[in-house]
């Protein structure tokens, strides 16, 4: 099984100090992907037309997005996410420039730190998730078309710079 997904990776620059609380809350999910919000799911990317993405992202026709995650919060079990307190409106109106419809479903950006799909790991620690600045904020300054093939670890197939 092969999954598609559009996804807004964490810059290099900000990035260390989340991947390194990931290592440690959910290693499997750290090996898969690095991390990101998922802008688009693999349901809606099948729905676009054979070059849609690259019309409506090349030469940084979309703005990038800046989003604000509040506290670590446990979700499904011994997942845990970041979701996002700011920055909704402008993420909202990404996707629906990505989609090209207004009519999108509005689903809630989130960073996962642990997903409850993976074995619960030693260090699934809620309190250690807590050790990020408060609120995290971000800028996200590229979207990147990613691929997963059973199972395995993910992988980029195309990247667009977005306009900041």
């Amino acid at each position: 099984m092969t999954r598609r997904q559009l996804t807004l990776f964490v810059p290099h620059a900000e990035a260390a100090p989340i991947e390194a609380l990931r290592a440690t809350l959910d290693p499997v999910q750290h090996a898969l992907i690095a991390a990101h919000v998922t802008l688009c799911r693999e349901d809606e990317l099948a729905a676009l037309a054979d070059g849609a993405l690259e019309a409506r992202l090349a030469n940084g026709a979309a703005a990038a997005v800046t989003l604000a995650f509040g506290p670590a919060e446990r979700f499904d079990g011994h997942g845990i996410l970041l979701g996002a307190t700011a920055g909704l409106a402008e993420f909202q109106a990404l996707r629906a420039h990505v989609l090209g419809r207004d009519d999108v479903r509005v689903h809630r950006p989130h960073l996962t730190l642990a997903h409850p799909r993976n074995p619960r790991a030693p260090g699934n620690d809620l309190a250690l998730a807590h050790t990020l600045a408060d609120p995290l904020v971000v800028t996200f300054v590229a979207a990147t078309l990613i691929e997963q093939a059973d199972g395995g670890p993910w992988r980029v197939l195309r990247e667009w710079a977005l306009a900041e």
